[in-house]
């Protein structure tokens, strides 16, 4: 009997992490046992495990994630946001155009204060792809709500590819950003990310290697023609034998 209780525990507490998981609305399901450290180590191992400790979220802290595309900022924050629904906490992951998207569609059906509350009672929200491309009207009213009303009573995870000096110009509005920065500075752990794109590594690798191949390839037709001209032009018809390329 016991054995049947503690497997209907189980099965129950994977149902509630499956439905959190699709409620979270991630674009993909990551990990961060499948995060690539090596391949770029500005992004410190030891950092990353201790903010999937989800103690930042116990403690009300937010964190923001700078960085150029394609250096892994996307990967670590829904990795984050699956670990903190293991560990029993509630999440939502949006864009930032997904977020503007629901303020200027949803708002106009559902109402503001529905579209805000769906961003205000999640245990941690995660803010990605800040800085993309710029926003539209109202976009700093929309996120400067959330920040203000989340602030000091939950956990907002953000990213962004341009540094905390543009987010005025990406916004619009340079007052909201000021204060939206203020506000969410506050308590917030920056994280910065160097390095190259995780997404070109294997482009960067094809043209490197096609690159070789064509300058190989033209190393030996020009030693070709080389020693026909030699041939021709040997004393008493005799060709001289070409030097073969060691460990031919």
């Amino acid at each position: 009997m016991e054995l049947i209780l503690q497997d209907e525990i189980l099965v129950r507490a994977e149902r509630l992490i499956n439905r959190r998981v699709k409620a979270a609305l991630f674009r993909e399901l990551k990990t961060i046992e499948d995060f690539d450290f090596a391949f770029n180590p500005s992004v410190k191992k030891k950092q990353v495990y201790d903010l999937a400790t989800c103690r930042f979220i116990r403690e009300v802290r937010d964190v923001l994630l700078l960085g150029p595309p394609g250096t892994g900022k996307s990967h670590v924050v829904q990795a984050i946001g699956y670990q903190a629904i293991k560990a029993g906490f509630t999440v939502l992951y949006r864009s930032i155009f997904d977020l503007v998207r629901d303020f200027l569609h949803d708002e106009a059906f559902a109402g503001y204060d529905k579209v805000l509350t769906r961003y205000l009672k999640p245990d941690l929200l995660i803010i990605d792809d800040f800085g993309m491309k710029q926003l539209p009207k109202r976009s700093g009213e929309y996120l400067f709500e959330i920040i203000m009303r989340r602030h000091e009573t939950r956990s907002t995870v953000m990213t962004s590819n341009r540094p905390l000096e543009d987010w005025g110009k990406v916004i619009g509005d340079v007052p909201a950003a000021t204060a939206i920065l203020d506000r969410f500075l506050h308590h917030a752990e920056v994280i910065t990310i160097t390095g190259k794109s995780y997404r070109l590594r294997n482009k960067a690798a094809k043209a490197a290697d096609a690159e070789s191949k064509n300058g190989g390839s033209g190393k030996k037709d020009l030693g070709a023609g080389t020693d026909d001209r030699q041939g021709k032009h040997a004393p008493n018809g005799n060709q001289t034998t070409p030097c073969k390329k060691r460990g031919s």
